[in-house]
């Protein structure tokens, strides 16, 4: 099955994707393979964004970062994110290594936020409560520093 030539140029329709919201690099590629771009035509659009800063794979993956602390999600959860997003490794390394974030703190305040100050009285209560937040992306350590959970599980 052939798709049809568009009828706008790839870098009228990177332009227009980008007007929308931002995008990683290798998404806005995907995105204009998909609808019948050529790849040549592709690589020209995204070096035309590129070169007019309007597509910045370190700018969308601070905007990510953001975001997803806004979620209540933790590192592990951001970073697969990004991940899929197709941000190269690279970029998510760095902005991972100027982080000065307090992720133990940004656990305690969502599982404060999601259970208040209500005691873990059962052992399916806590593992109900350790696999939420992980499930959010947070690491064990933070999990159980979050929970207040001191006993090996």
């Amino acid at each position: 099955m052939r798709v049809k030539k568009p009828a706008q140029s790839a870098k009228q329709a990177a332009v227009r994707f980008l007007s929308r919201r931002d995008h990683a690099e290798q998404e806005l590629q995907q995105k204009l393979l998909a609808r019948g771009y050529e790849p040549g035509e592709v690589d020209e659009a995204v070096a035309l964004c590129q070169d007019y800063n309007w597509l910045d794979d370190a700018r969308f993956a601070e905007r990510l970062l953001n975001n997803g602390i806004a979620k209540g999600w933790g590192l592990l959860r951001i970073r697969q994110e990004m991940e899929f997003k197709g941000i190269h490794e690279e970029v998510i390394r760095q902005l991972f290594e100027d982080d000065e974030f307090d992720w133990f703190e940004h656990a305690r305040n969502v599982a404060r936020k999601k259970y208040g100050d209500t005691p873990m009285e059962t052992d399916k209560e806590k593992a109900r409560r350790l696999r939420f937040m992980q499930s959010r992306g947070f690491d064990f350590e933070q999990v159980k520093n979050a929970l207040g959970v001191d006993d090996e599980y």
